[in-house]
């Protein structure tokens, strides 16, 4: 056998090694529907009577939370990003202070990102948060998301062509100018899938927020299913919302690939 595969060429051997894999994947497959038990499953995970009970509220609170709690840190985490980018590209002191801050933010975890905004801020510096465990909840993400799309950001606005400032200097632009006005507007369009996946990110670290504390009207998606699993001793409200997630994430994700084919300079 070992000696047929090597006889058959490079693109053969690729062909009869992608079959294999689909061969082993099917036989994978049919082997899990002949010896799985169905009934127990649809029992524990798709419960139709657990669904009932979580519903409209799964969709009108904590789908909507969710969304709300991730667009409110996005657009805030990438307008800190922008301007931390914008610092540690323009360099000095200030360029400083950008890579500290976004080092220390991108390693340490986000759960206890939130942590330290939810407890630790308030017990040290003795301030309330506003907006309470929300808001504080919302201000951890923020400060993350502006770590990491400073990252991006930067990236790409040094994308853009060294030519596109030199144009914008023999205008008479100043260099904050050039930054805003030139530079800055075609490094974002240039990082529009690399943010676009970002986002994506962030709707699944929404489900961190649990750590601060939550109301039944200020539940995100994940902390409403675990408290309904909880109340159920069933499985059924975490396949709901993870469906939910799918049924955003999806879409984001095929929309990343659109952009990135679309904004790719060499097609």
């Amino acid at each position: 056998m070992v000696a047929l595969l090597s006889s058959l060429k490079p693109t053969a051997r690729q062909r009869v090694g992608r079959l294999s894999s689909y061969l082993v994947g099917i036989i994978f497959v049919v082997l899990v529907i002949v010896v799985a038990d169905w009934p127990t499953i649809a029992k524990q995970f798709a419960n139709p009577e657990v669904a009932a009970k979580m519903w409209p509220g799964i969709v009108t609170i904590a789908l909507r939370n969710t969304l709300l709690y991730t667009i409110a840190s996005f657009i805030l985490g990438s307008l800190l990003g922008i301007l931390l980018a914008v610092l540690k590209v323009a360099g000095g002191p200030l360029g400083w202070f950008a890579i500290g801050f976004i080092e220390l933010f991108r390693g340490i975890p986000a759960l206890l990102t939130i942590f330290a905004f939810a407890f630790v801020v308030p017990i040290a510096f003795n301030v309330q948060v506003p907006g309470g465990a929300v808001g504080a909840g919302i201000l951890g993400l923020t400060v993350v998301t502006g770590a990491y799309t400073a990252e991006i950001i930067r990236s790409g606005i040094e994308a853009v062509s060294p030519g596109q400032r030199e144009a914008a200097r023999s205008l008479g632009m100043t260099s904050g100018q050039t930054m805003f006005w030139i530079i800055l507007p075609q490094g974002l369009r240039i990082v529009i899938p690399p943010m676009t996946n970002e986002f994506v990110m962030l709707l699944k670290d929404s489900s961190l927020l649990f750590i601060a504390g939550a109301t039944v009207q200020s539940k995100e998606l994940t902390t409403f299913a675990r408290d309904s699993l909880s109340q159920t001793a069933n499985a059924t409200p975490l396949m709901m919302a993870a469906l939910l997630y799918l049924l955003v994430t999806l879409p984001l994700t095929w929309l990343v690939g659109r952009l990135e084919k679309r904004l790719d300079p060499k097609r």
